[in-house]
């Protein structure tokens, strides 16, 4: 398989803090990966940089053959990567459906204009067919605001596969999903994503989530990696029970 993503010797400081020690990763095409670590170990500063809003202070990010190390997060999202949010990234006075049809306009934003709108025909079509994947196809017309955390959160993942993406991110796609959901929740993700055949990487503290969709995982610690291998062996690892798992599992 083919590396989609290299990043090779980031680092990235903030005063005395150091967020990204000499961080070097490829992420073959096809792979779920995740990326585990305590708050602060650098997983969403990596996944910043990668997406372009955080410039690494060394080191390269090469996406197909091409440094992004320093494009813009639009420059970044045309040429393959999109990512979700922690916290949805929604217009909650509008439906569901116009949140994605402002995504769908927003690939094009010289199309869009007063006598082109983001609700235009092809643009609700499109997005009932990506809500239609994730099986909300129902709440087309809700409005953001009526909509639970959890159904907002597949909704934010939706609009971030507007694009059909090569490399999707996505930050802690189960938090605030309850238990009893949450194993439905990324089974709708891992749906929806397939029919794009896009590279996913995902943060992730459920180590039973991690466990059950991850191909590989990815520890961070104090800015570094310190493991890299199959769920099995970094679960197990002990550097990994030490500082970020505490003994779990």
């Amino acid at each position: 398989m083919s590396v989609v993503l290299s990043a090779q010797k980031l680092d990235k400081r903030f005063g005395a803090v150091v967020a990204a020690d000499a961080l070097s990763i490829d992420i073959t095409a096809g792979q779920k990966v995740s990326l585990i670590g305590a708050n602060g170990a650098g997983k969403t500063t990596f996944v910043n940089m990668v997406t372009g809003y955080l410039k690494p202070d060394r080191g390269s990010i090469v996406l197909d053959g091409i440094d992004i190390a320093r494009h813009s997060p639009r420059r970044v999202a045309g040429l393959g990567i999109s990512r979700s949010f922690q916290i949805p990234q929604l217009f909650v006075e509008l439906t569901t459906a116009e949140n994605l049809a402002v995504a769908i306009a927003g690939t094009h934003p010289k199309t869009l204009s007063l006598h082109s709108p983001a609700e235009a025909k092809g643009r609700r079509e499109r997005a009932v067919e990506l809500l239609q994947r994730f099986g909300l196809a129902q709440l087309a017309d809700r409005p953001i605001s009526e909509l639970a955390g959890g159904v907002r959160k597949l909704i934010d993942i939706a609009m971030a596969l507007v694009r059909r993406p090569k490399l999707l991110l996505l930050d802690e796609p189960t938090s605030g999903v309850s238990a009893e959901e949450k194993f439905s929740t990324m089974d709708r993700v891992i749906h929806a994503v397939a029919p794009d055949a896009a590279t996913i990487v995902f943060v992730e503290h459920d180590m039973d989530i991690v466990s059950r969709y991850a191909d590989r995982v990815v520890a961070f610690y104090s800015g570094r990696i310190i493991a890299d291998g199959s769920p099995l062996d970094v679960l197990k690892d002990p550097e990994v029970r030490r500082y970020v798992t505490g003994g779990a599992r």
